[in-house]
């Protein structure tokens, strides 16, 4: 099946040197969900952006979301139209940042409480065991939560920029083993 993979950034973007940002690059199957306010987010404005690019894409798409933006793809389904997540294939939702932890960044609105209802696609969520944004146990209780599977990947941050992960071909390999089904 011939999909297109939305890469869904979090809180800032994702800059030149993170595993989006390589993807985008070097993929012709993905492009960038590109938000309206990087700095302070709301999730109203986030949620709706998110609706328009799936709606708006030709193909079936997978959701690559890093950090914030797995908030948004769990907000997102929950009042999303059926016949637009119809056309998602799943989600590949990598280190879901949580929302509700005291030192969360400043400027994001409406993105609290962090979203637990199952999510109407297959999904895969990524957790590193050192995040700084998200606890192993809290991300094992999201992926729960939405009816996701788990994919531990070891000590990698925050799967970012930080991380030195490149193109992050282990992230490849998920995504490929989600668009398989």
């Amino acid at each position: 099946m011939s999909v297109d993979v939305l890469l869904i950034p979090g809180l800032w973007n994702s800059g030149p040197d993170h595993w989006q940002t390589h993807w985008e690059r070097t993929r012709t199957d993905c492009r960038r969900v590109v938000q309206t306010d990087w700095e302070t987010p709301a999730r109203v404005d986030w949620v709706s952006t998110l609706d328009r690019a799936v709606r708006e894409s030709p193909r079936p798409v997978i959701l690559a979301a890093h950090s914030l933006a797995c908030a948004t793809v769990a907000h997102w389904a929950a009042t999303a139209a059926p016949e637009t997540l119809g056309q998602v294939v799943g989600a590949l939702l990598v280190a879901p940042s949580d929302v509700e932890i005291p030192k969360y960044p400043t400027g994001v609105s409406g993105f609290k409480p962090m979203p637990l209802a199952p999510l109407p696609f297959r999904s895969l969520v990524v957790l590193s065991t050192d995040d700084e944004w998200v606890s192993t146990e809290r991300g094992r209780a999201f992926a729960a939560a939405w009816g996701s599977r788990v994919a531990e990947v070891g000590p990698k941050g925050h799967i970012n920029s930080a991380s030195g992960l490149g193109a992050w071909p282990e992230g490849q390999a998920l995504l490929a083993e989600l668009a398989a089904g």
